[in-house]
Order: structure tokens, then sequence, then C-alpha cells
């Protein structure tokens, strides 16, 4: 009987991991292609049906594998439950930004908000965690600030899509981070889409009385759309949470810029929005900001393996 070797089983867990991972950051990637098949919904409707087809997917996926005892779990701890009541609100915020600037014809400028939330990410584990920067993270933080401040100059204007899509992600991040392993993806996104089931009612209540209602009044294939919202914003979570038990925080690190990676091409070279030379100096700052960031965490994480796989002092 042929048994498999512990690295043979490992490499094999991390091939899977990778694969869930970029199977997860692509599609994110690809979000703007899908929303704007949406069109002529607009970015609030959009939103609301996304929560409350999450919430109603959730529920049947909750309901089929009998995981009700961790969602009543979790609505029995109080201060667990109103952390991810914060992590809705967060990612709500995240999610209508976001559909405001890809229907709007900012998609480059959402990109560039995910550039930057890996290295916003790590200035708020300063300001939040106490947590020091090593140099090359300070340089990155750096660089991240003079290109906001070419992009701003270039603009005429605040970049509040790029900062506002960084900082409510970055901040979710670190809601979910606060409560640690004590909740799944599936149950956690339960909990956040049932929180934001009341918002969802009244969006769709203001659009009902101003725009109009879309679903079921602009052809078929529309609706078909709307309805798969919850399916399309479950699964990339999902896969996520897949490879996260199954990968290295480095790993996963280097592997999420696929999705403002495709995001920018599809904004610029798909979508064809205007990318003057001031754009890309903005754009490549950011860009070496991060290369030195993933390499200062590739090298710091060899280091740390490293230090542990020295014998301890007996």
């Amino acid at each position: 009987m042929r048994t498999v070797s512990a690295p043979s089983a490992f490499a094999a867990r991390e091939r899977s991991g990778v694969a869930y991972a970029v199977s997860a950051y692509g599609l994110w990637g690809l979000f703007p292609l899908y929303f704007l098949l949406l069109l002529p919904s607009g970015p609030f409707e959009i939103v609301a049906y996304r929560v409350l087809f999450s919430f109603v997917f959730c529920l049947v996926i909750i309901t089929g594998l009998r995981r009700w005892d961790k969602v009543f779990a979790i609505v029995r701890q109080t201060r667990l439950f109103l952390t991810l009541g914060v992590a809705g609100v967060l990612v709500f915020v995240n999610w209508q930004v976001y559909l405001v600037a890809v229907l709007a014809g900012h998609v480059t400028e959402a990109a560039l908000g995910y550039f930057i939330n890996p290295i916003l990410t790590v200035l708020l584990g300063v300001l939040l965690l106490r947590e020091k920067l090593r140099r090359a993270q300070w340089i990155a933080v750096a660089l991240s600030g003079v290109a906001v401040l070419v992009l701003a100059i270039n603009y005429g204007a605040f970049p509040w899509i790029a900062l506002s899509l960084a900082f409510s992600f970055g901040l979710y991040g670190y809601a979910k981070k606060s409560v640690g392993g004590k909740v799944d993806a599936l149950t956690g996104l339960t909990v956040e889409t049932g929180w934001l089931v009341p918002v969802a009612v009244v969006e769709l209540v203001f659009v009902g009385s101003t725009t109009g209602i879309t679903f079921g009044n602009v052809g078929v294939a529309n609706t078909l759309l709307l309805l798969s919202a919850g399916v399309v914003t479950a699964i990339p979570l999902l896969l996520f949470a897949a490879s996260a038990r199954r990968l290295r925080l480095t790993t996963i690190g280097l592997i999420q810029y696929l999705t403002p990676i495709l995001q920018f091409v599809i904004g610029a070279f798909v979508l064809h929005e205007a990318m003057p030379a001031s754009r890309w100096i903005g754009f490549a700052l950011v860009w070496v900001a991060l290369i030195i960031l993933s390499t200062d965490m590739v090298l710091s994480g060899r280091a740390g393996r490293a230090r542990r796989a020295l014998p301890l002092p007996g």
C-alpha cells in the first residue's frame, strides 16, 4: 500500500492552495467586466442585491451543511457579533464605492486603491496595533504617499475613490483579524450580510422612489445577472478561505496583486480610460513601493523560518 510522504503531502496542499488563491483573486480582478454587464442597473441597486442575494445564498449553504449552530454561537457572543457588524459596514462601504467607481468609468483608480491597500495595511498596523516598521516598509509607505500627491495634483482633486477603497478594505481586514480563528468564511459572511439586510432594503426603497428599480424590468439577461450577484460575491470569498488554510501569508500576499493588475489592465487597455503621463508616474511609484514591500516580506519570512529552524538552547 502506497503512502504519501509528508513533503509530498505538503507540496500537494500548497499547489491546491495556490490554485484556490489564484482563482479567488482572478475572479475579483474580473469583477469590473461582470458589473458593467449589469447596466443599466445603478450602483446602489446592484449593491443592495449583492447583499440580499449573498445572504440568501449563504443561508442555503448554512442549511445544507447544518451549520446553524455556528451562527447561533456567534449571535450569543455580543462582542463578536458586533465586530462582524462593523466588518459588514466596512465591506458595504467598500462595495458601494467600488460599484460607483466602476460604473462611472474609474476602474483604474479603483485598481490603484487595491494596489495601495497592502501598504496601507502595514501603516494601519502601526496606528492601530503599535507595530514597528522596518526601514523597507517605511520607504514603501513614503513612496505611496508621494504617489498619492502626484495623482492628486494630476486629478486636480483628492483621489477619494482609491483611498476610500484602500482604507475600507484595510479596516475590514483589521476587523476580521480581530476575530481571529473564531469565525469561518461562510459563517462570517452570513452574519455580515445579515447585518446589512436592512440597509439593502432601504437602498432599494430609495432607488425605487427615485430612478426606479431595474430588476425584472429590463430583460431576462439583466435579471439573471442580478440574481447571480450572491453567488458571484460568495464564491471568491470561499475560495480565498480555502487558500488561507493552505498557504503562508507571504504567498497569499504576493498572489493578491493579481486582482489590481487585472483591474488595471481592464481599465487602461480594455475600457481605454485616460492614462496621462502623470498618472503613469503615480502608478509607477506605487509599483516600486510594492516591489520593495514584497521583497522585504519574502526576505523577512525566510529569516523568520530560519530562526525557527535553529535548535533551542537546552
